[in-house]
């Protein structure tokens, strides 16, 4: 019996768990040293081993709660996976509608380029006073169509030549301006929204340099000679 205690003893002197059986001595006396034991010693071991066996065992994490946190997780994985998918649903909506778009203007401005010399030909027969009849109601039924897909006619006299809009004929000097400007029209331009369909083809005048000073300048002589002849014509009347 005293290996058994020795056993015992050490076991629970170096705070290691016991592997197997525990034996106890419950043996009021004491075989190796003949003395009566007491039992209250007996009792604060077993309360020591008891205090030490609940303090070596730690419990672990419950199941339910590493579930719990498993399953918020995938909650917020899964969230962000739709809100991905939302914006690339909603992209790709915005991509067709924009492609969408861009081909229903180059249908129309293909079409409507087939139109314009039709339409030169109503421009010219109102200058001259010939769209009247069936042809003015035909005329004026073709401008109200293609005006409701959009197409604009643009270049008039006076216009801030813009060579992104205008096609210049020819460069002429002009005094008493400041910037290039549109004289004349020869043929005007047609556009949908930015798209140009053809650029309206003007003469261009061109600003002068000194064109103030040029202008005096020939106008001075002109009073010159009236002055002139105004001198002679008093030399002859007094004679």
């Amino acid at each position: 019996m005293a290996p058994s205690d020795k056993t015992n003893s050490s076991g629970t002197g170096d705070g290691e768990e016991h592997q197997g059986p525990v034996i106890r001595d419950n043996r009021r006396i004491d075989p190796d040293t003949g003395e009566v034991r007491n039992p209250q010693d007996d009792t604060a071991e077993e309360a020591v081993e008891a205090e030490e066996v609940d303090v070596s065992e730690v419990p672990d994490t419950p199941e339910s709660v590493m579930d719990a946190v498993s399953a918020d997780e995938r909650v917020v994985e899964l969230t962000n996976d739709i809100k991905r998918v939302q914006a690339e649903y909603a992209n790709y909506r915005k991509r067709v509608e924009r492609d969408r778009v861009a081909v229903r203007e180059m249908a129309t401005a293909q079409v409507v380029s087939d139109l314009l010399p039709i339409l030169d030909d109503v421009g010219r027969a109102r200058e001259h006073d010939e769209l009247t009849g069936g042809f003015k109601a035909v005329g004026e039924s073709l401008e109200a169509l293609v005006t409701k897909l959009g197409l604009e006619k643009y270049g008039e006299k006076d216009d801030e030549f813009d060579p992104n809009l205008h096609e210049a004929l020819t460069l002429v000097p002009v005094p008493g301006i400041t910037t290039q400007t549109v004289i004349e029209v020869f043929q005007p331009g047609y556009r949908i929204g930015e798209r140009i369909l053809r650029p309206a083809r003007v003469v261009v005048g061109d600003p002068m340099e000194g064109g103030d000073e040029a202008a005096a300048d020939t106008a001075e002589p002109a009073g010159a000679d009236a002055d002139d002849s105004s001198e002679g014509d008093g030399s002859e009347n007094d004679k």
